[in-house]
């Protein structure tokens, strides 16, 4: 990781809007009306539902996903008691970390308050508006009696985060730690040096999962807590252990299977760990310097299972992984409390995640082939974008078994896509596109086998369900990858093109292409050696039936595909001309964007076969077009260049397709803008419906757009999808993502259907 420096924490913080969140309107604003229905009068409904029924502000208000980050700074980060206003950055990324990971929305509230009884008091008093209480960065001892009570008199969640975090991810590493060393969890020696908020509530957690108390020893900075002690307080004298013939952490370490840190830097020495028993766990969770380096840890004995606070190093005990899905799931519920059950589930959801294969997302974000369930990795990363569906999913499970639940979830399907669509990791467009895809799965070619990218999107394909892929490229070197990514191959076929089992398929191939293009000028000798190519030879598997679809792009360059691709497969009868669409999904919609990849500089004839193949291509996607054909002018205001050609491809298109929502030439604001266009030019086809089709006049304003709109705007793209070829040809790019590809896959899928259907074949 780049070294933080104080300038770089200073800058982040302050340029642009100062602070890290904001509130952001939920419903239109923009008119008369829409203000009259957000506030006087409109806003009068509502109040009175919800005085009738408190139960419904959670369906006329934001308190269902509404979490309070309060604080009063008493103890925040390493930075001790600086103060409500100081501790403010804290709680501001706190909020961004529950909106970012569980879209979660938040006010963070700092109250100058140290005392404990008006602490409460003033939290009590806020309570209504939330769904949920996060408390954050309070002292101990004073915050287990803040949280006991607060929990006892509000009927909402409430978690002590310092309390509890580092308890439920430590836990879910201590089980998976156990289970690499064979051992169980009651009968491991425990040594917890730290006695605070966070040390006590992972202990009692330990005790929850299994381990006896009797098997604990726990250390404040005096030493050993025993009972022969007579200045313990009420949560230490829980924990103190009848031994008297230990005082000091060395002596307590000798022979323990897990030390647990949460105190300070430096306190464990390598020889400590050496006296650990066999295959020894460590949890050194001081921050930023742990009880013991990583690097003198591993150093001591190879045996050592190392977990740390920090990101760069493996197995980080990162607080993310938790709170924000544990939140999700309650709110999800509407539960009213924060239990022991909800938080064992979670505890149980992130070990197991551990186990699985690992996410292509996290592979990506930590530029490793691989993470394998082991010594190296038995917590999951906070980028999992799995967290918020199997820990979600898992503490709302527990709050209805545990009744504290006031809502309950019926379909736990639905209740998962919900969650992966409200993070972005999949949309209703998506979901359907797979669903149609897997219900006829068709022989789909990946031309570049060999490239990691291609190779993990056809094997998550086919586990999908939604096709059966060919592999293309040296059989040898693309197993060898698989086995560098841990990815099975099992019912994958391989294509080595190049080798002499393929000798008379190649033959077969080139003999079809020169027939085909004899009247080109193309001879058989010419089209033989264009065989041992792969997208001459992948589109020739689908040119003549050997499979259904085709995938290529990620090492080849756009234009010598194209003209493969105009070779091999042809453009359909009906047009001179093919493009590609971009599917754009927003919180504003679904919006098509064409011709994106082909068409350099676009004649009129060009463009209305663009303009005709986006039609049909968006009725295939079952939206019904409303198409604006751009330009940097409107309706003929300029009478020279693109403008002209523009203005006559819609003439015809108008002319031809009467029923056709089409119209044109628009600059892009007028055709985003209904009510703006309407007011202006009331005479459009476009009256009083909101477009969803982008014709560029050029391939440099539709490329530039498409890309624009990806560098600066969350939102997800499905593209480049073909339109106009004779057969399922697909193109991707160097930048591809294997969600990118799965997702061009499908697209390629359900165009081999249709186009089966359209021949009589399907």
């Amino acid at each position: 990781m780049a070294k933080i420096t104080k300038e770089a924490a200073l800058l982040y913080h302050s340029q642009g809007k100062p602070g890290k969140i904001e509130v952001v309107p939920t419903k239109p604003y923009s008119t008369p009306t829409d203000l009259s229905l957000a506030y006087s009068p409109g806003v009068a409904e509502p109040c009175l539902e919800i005085e009738k029924d408190a139960n419904t502000a959670y369906d006329y208000t934001a308190k269902g996903n509404l979490v309070a980050v309060i604080s009063n700074d008493t103890a925040v980060l390493g930075l001790g008691d600086i103060g409500a206003l100081a501790g403010k950055p804290v709680m501001e990324g706190k909020g961004l970390l529950f909106k970012i990971y569980a879209g979660i929305d938040v006010f963070d509230i700092e109250v100058n308050e140290k005392d404990p009884e008006k602490f409460i008091e003033a939290v009590k008093a806020i309570a209504p508006t939330f769904g949920g209480i996060n408390l954050e960065d309070i002292k101990a001892p004073e915050c287990f009696e803040i949280e006991r009570r607060l929990k006892e008199e509000l009927d909402i969640p409430v978690m002590h985060d310092d309390q509890h975090r580092t308890a439920i991810i430590s836990s879910a590493g201590l089980l998976n730690a156990l289970e690499i060393t064979g051992k169980k969890i009651e009968d491991v020696k425990i040594v917890v040096n730290g006695t605070g908020a966070s040390a006590s509530s992972c202990t009692r957690l330990y005790l929850s999962l299994g381990a006896r108390l009797e098997n604990i020893v726990m250390l404040d900075s005096k030493g050993v807590i025993s009972k022969a002690r007579t200045d313990l307080n009420g949560e230490k004298s829980y924990f103190a252990t009848e031994r008297t013939d230990i005082k000091t952490l060395e002596e307590a370490i000798r022979g323990a299977d897990v030390f647990l840190g949460l105190s300070k830097g430096n306190v464990l020495s390598k020889d400590m760990v050496k006296s650990m028993a066999k295959d020894p766990i460590v949890f050194a969770l001081a921050n930023p310097v742990p009880e013991i380096s990583y690097e003198d840890a591993m150093a001591s004995r190879p045996d050592v299972l190392m977990a740390t606070g920090r990101s760069d190093y493996p197995n980080q005990i990162n607080n993310v992984i938790g709170f924000p899905y544990i939140f999700r799931g309650a709110l999800d519920t509407r539960a009213t409390a924060i239990n022991e059950e909800m938080k064992i589930a979670a505890v149980y959801a992130i070990a197991n995640l551990a186990k699985q294969p690992v996410s292509e997302v996290v592979n990506e974000a930590y530029k490793v082939n691989n993470f394998t369930f082991g010594p190296e990795y038995f917590i999951p990363k906070p980028v999992d974008p799995r967290l918020i569906t199997e820990v979600s999913m898992a503490v709302a499970k527990a709050a209805m078994d545990s009744g504290v639940a006031r809502k309950n979830i019926e379909d736990w399907d639905a209740y998962c896509v919900r969650l992966r669509e409200l993070m972005g990791y999949e949309s209703k467009l998506t979901r359907q596109l797979y669903e149609t895809a897997r219900r006829d799965p068709q022989r789909v070619v990946f031309a570049e086998g060999i490239h990691p990218n291609m190779l993990r999107a056809a094997v998550k394909a086919k586990a999908e369900g939604i096709c059966h892929p060919i592999l293309l490229g040296n059989d040898e070197r693309i197993r060898k990858l698989a086995d560098e990514l841990d990815l099975s191959l099992e019912g994958i076929e391989i294509v080595n093109l190049r080798h002499n089992s393929e000798f008379e398929r190649r033959e077969r191939y080139a003999r079809i292409l020169s027939e085909k293009r004899a009247r080109q000028g193309a001879t058989y000798e010419e089209c033989n050696d264009k065989m041992f190519e792969r997208n001459y030879f992948g589109m020739m598997i689908v040119e003549t039936g050997d499979a259904d679809a085709f995938i290529t792009g990620l090492y080849t360059k756009y234009s010598n595909t194209i003209k493969v691709a105009k070779e091999v497969i042809g453009i359909r009868s009906e047009y001179k001309h093919f493009g590609t669409m971009h599917i754009l999904n927003s919180k504003k919609g679904t919006y098509f964007l064409a011709d994106t990849l082909i068409n350099r500089h676009s004649s009129t004839e060009t463009l209305i076969d663009v303009a005709k193949l986006a039609e049909q291509t968006v009725r295939f996607f079952n939206h019904t077009p409303v198409m604006a054909m751009l330009s940097y002018s409107n309706f003929g205001s300029d009478q020279e260049g693109s403008p002209v050609k523009v203005h006559q491809a819609v003439a015809y298109m108008q002319e031809n397709y009467s029923e056709l929502a089409i119209d044109g030439e628009i600059q892009v604001n007028f055709a985003m803008n209904c009510e703006l266009r309407d007011k202006k030019y009331p005479f459009t086809r476009l009256v009083g419906k909101d477009m969803n089709t982008l014709v560029f006049p050029n391939l440099s304003s539709a490329n530039s757009g498409y890309k624009l709109i990806q560098a600066i705007c969350d939102t997800e793209l499905i593209g480049p999808i073909q339109m106009g070829l004779n057969k399922p040809i697909h193109f991707t790019d160097i930048e591809s993502s294997v969600r990118d590809i799965v997702n061009i896959t499908a697209v390629a899928v359900i165009d081999a259907i249709v186009a089966k259907k359209k021949s009589g074949k399907g």
